[in-house]
């Protein structure tokens, strides 16, 4: 075994694909292009009042699954106004975002469901397919016609088609109305995550309420929804979001619900909290789109549906040596390589935020200007 990791680390590095975690300090001075902190909560004094008080009450840890003794007053009420928020009738929280999209999927696929996925789909929701032992087809990114395609003639009973609304790396918004045609034409579930539309997406009165609300999605018995709540949240967890059936059926048969101690307590009121704050202050996701457009325009790239852009580098290595380039500067900026993204598609992901200012953006795009032009 020694041997064989002795290799794959040495495969790792002449690919350029080591990967060591960054260490920031809680306000280290620098310009944040990396994080999804999108509304800029994780850090908002609410926020941590809400998770003290939570502690002091409840504890700093759930102390055992939901089903024994680990459901509190908070996890109810978050479920409840996450379910307002997005217009769902039901709502169940996980320990995290990768364990709600892993649990849905377990539980409703298996040998009688064919799994549809777009392509881009996260890593979270491709483990959950190979745990499934669901069959399971791709099809072409954001191709709605190509997904119809695979979904002709089908001999299973069920069917799932899994999207994002907002892709995590291009930014890129699914076509969920055509999904949505085409979940209702085969009888199928249109499973969306919206880790990166809620908080984000969303228009006038609905605006930070995600991808869902206010459209025909909402509370429509074909869809199941998944989130995370450590993004635009600023806290920590996932939820699913469907009928009260959908919910029902997690509660007995999904095992990443089951098995796992339940979200600890101040998390789950640092996201109440947060909820609460998405209703009263929307100009926070309207400042995250003006930031993502000024962004956009000052380097020259295509508008994002999100908080992201994406700018293309030739190989890993580039990647590697822009992002440190930009560290340096003072501008943190996401690198992203295989296995992140297929091979030959290394890239730096830049995420704006509510608090970025237009001095933070001019220093950013300077930087990054710069670094183009003395990346070969």
């Amino acid at each position: 075994m020694t041997t064989w990791l002795e290799q794959q680390a040495t495969v790792r590095e002449r690919r350029g694909l080591t990967r060591t975690p960054g260490v920031r300090g809680p306000r280290d001075g620098m310009v944040d292009l990396a994080g999804n902190d999108y509304l800029g909560l994780a850090t908002d004094p609410r926020l941590a009042e809400a998770a003290g008080e939570a502690a002091a009450r409840w504890g700093t840890g759930a102390t055992s699954s939901r089903l024994v003794a680990g459901t509190t007053e908070l996890h109810m009420e978050l479920e409840h106004e996450l379910a307002g928020l997005v217009g769902a009738d039901a709502a169940l929280v996980f320990s995290s975002g990768y364990l709600a999209n892993l649990g849905i999927i377990t539980s409703v696929g298996g040998p009688g469901t064919l799994i549809v996925a777009d392509e881009h789909c996260h890593a979270s929701m491709i483990d959950g397919f190979r745990l499934s032992r669901s069959e399971t087809a791709t099809f072409r990114h954001n191709d709605a016609s190509h997904a119809g395609s695979l979904l002709q003639g089908r001999t299973q009973p069920r069917a799932l088609v899994v999207v994002e609304s907002i892709y995590s790396v291009g930014g890129d918004a699914a076509p969920l109305d055509d999904l949505l045609g085409l979940a209702e034409e085969h009888d199928a579930v249109l499973l969306v995550d919206d880790a990166h539309g809620l908080g984000v997406a969303g228009s006038d009165a609905f605006s930070g309420r995600g991808s869902i609300a206010g459209t025909a999605l909402a509370g429509h018995p074909n869809v199941v929804v998944t989130a995370t709540l450590s993004k635009a949240l600023g806290s920590q967890g996932g939820v699913v979001l469907g009928s009260a059936l959908v919910r029902e059926h997690l509660v007995n048969r999904s095992r990443s619900f089951i098995f796992d101690t339940a979200l600890a307590p101040p998390a789950a009121a640092a996201a109440l909290a947060a909820v609460g704050i998405i209703r009263q202050e929307p100009w926070r996701a309207a400042a995250v789109h003006r930031n993502a457009a000024r962004l956009a325009a000052h380097l020259e790239l295509e508008p994002s549906a999100g908080a992201m852009q994406t700018l293309r580098m030739p190989s890993a290595e580039a990647a590697v040596a822009a992002s440190r380039a930009a560290a340096a500067a003072g501008v943190r900026v996401g690198c992203f390589r295989p296995p992140s993204v297929p091979d030959g598609t290394s890239r730096l992901r830049l995420t704006s935020h509510a608090g970025l200012t237009p001095d933070h953006l001019d220093h950013a795009c300077a930087v990054l200007r710069h670094i183009l032009e003395e990346t070969p």
